[in-house]
């Protein structure tokens, strides 16, 4: 595939495209599971509710950056169940040049179990992911400002990476729920290439643990590092500040699968407006309570004037700090 197939996206989305099967436990996790007994661990949820919607990391990302305005170029592989999923996420904007298509296998398979209190066990089936690495990104990459690079299979996140970085725009690097498998020395190489690295609190921990890297040490390394901490919100640290971001409260709180890329999407869509960390992650932080207030990562779907309206209602001390033009359209190229 050539850039004048796809067009030159400001933003590249490399990860998972998958079906979510998502399971809600009616309690907590950390009630039933005995610390001690951990190397022993036998243990059965009955689930209250089950579902099967469009998700992966790759499709949620690229969902909720369309909903802001974007036309990002989504990249990954499809199974001979795609069709369906292909035709919704173009009918919110976005690009699905570069997402090959599989028929001899099914589109890969999330697993995710949810508790009431937000913890999350999930499983994944690679299926068609795996095919992934025939899309050479080098030549897309050049005109794109910034790549996300997630989980999905990982002989795609590494080239894709490296690829990406290659090109010249700026490297996301997230690995997300791959971080169990990745082996150090592909997380060394993803520091050693990104100009962010994000994860969640709990991701950064096994990152430590596997490559004895601190958070502090990340921050040395890599331009931006960002930590997302569930209920307490999240930490940016950037250009030698620290930046504390409050959650945006939900009303309902549903479900979490696909809260934290829908504020990977908030994040990136502030970033390429060129507006402060503050004002981005809060933006984060509203793009991710939309998908938690539904049943599945990609049900959520807001107007400009609706998200403006809620981000001054939620951070009036920034009100007026994002526009509905700002999300109208993708940002210009000045970042």
């Amino acid at each position: 595939m050539t850039r004048a197939e796809v067009g030159s996206p400001r933003i590249i989305v490399s990860a998972s495209i998958a079906y979510d099967l998502i399971m809600t436990f009616p309690g907590s996790f950390q009630d039933y599971i005995l610390t001690d007994k951990t190397h022993v661990l036998s243990i059965s949820f009955l689930f209250d509710s089950l579902v099967r919607k469009r998700g992966g990391i790759g499709g949620n990302i690229a969902w909720s950056l369309a909903l802001l305005g974007e036309r990002p170029a989504l990249v990954g592989a499809g199974g001979a169940d795609f069709a369906e999923y292909r035709a919704a996420v173009e009918a919110v904007g976005v690009d699905t040049g570069l997402v090959l298509d599989v028929p001899d296998l099914l589109t890969g398979s999330s697993f995710m179990m949810s508790d009431r209190t937000g913890n999350q066990i999930a499983g994944f089936y690679p299926g068609a992911s795996d095919r992934a690495d025939q899309i050479d990104l080098r030549e897309v990459a050049s005109g794109a400002a910034l790549g996300i690079v997630s989980a999905t299979a990982l002989n795609v996140m590494n080239q894709h990476a490296a690829e990406i970085a290659a090109s010249g725009a700026k490297l996301v690097f997230d690995p997300a729920q791959q971080v169990i498998a990745m082996p150090a020395e592909d997380l060394l190489a993803g520091f050693d290439l990104a100009w962010m690295v994000v994860g969640s609190d709990y991701e950064h921990g096994i990152m430590t643990d596997k490559t004895g890297l601190t958070v502090d040490d990340l921050v040395a390394r890599v331009p931006v590092v960002v930590v997302t901490l569930g209920a307490s919100g999240s930490r940016i640290y950037a250009d030698g500040e620290t930046h504390e971001i409050p959650v945006a409260p939900a009303d309902p709180l549903v479900e979490v699968t696909g809260g934290g890329d829908a504020y990977r999407a908030g994040l990136l869509k502030g970033y390429l407006l060129g507006l402060p960390w503050p004002v981005a992650g809060r933006m984060a932080s509203i793009s991710a309570v939309y998908a938690v207030e539904r049943q599945g990562p990609q049900e959520h779907e807001y107007t400009p004037a609706e998200f403006v309206a809620r981000f001054d209602r939620t951070f009036p001390e920034y009100a007026d700090a994002v526009t509905v033009e700002q999300l109208s359209a993708p940002a210009g190229a000045g970042v």
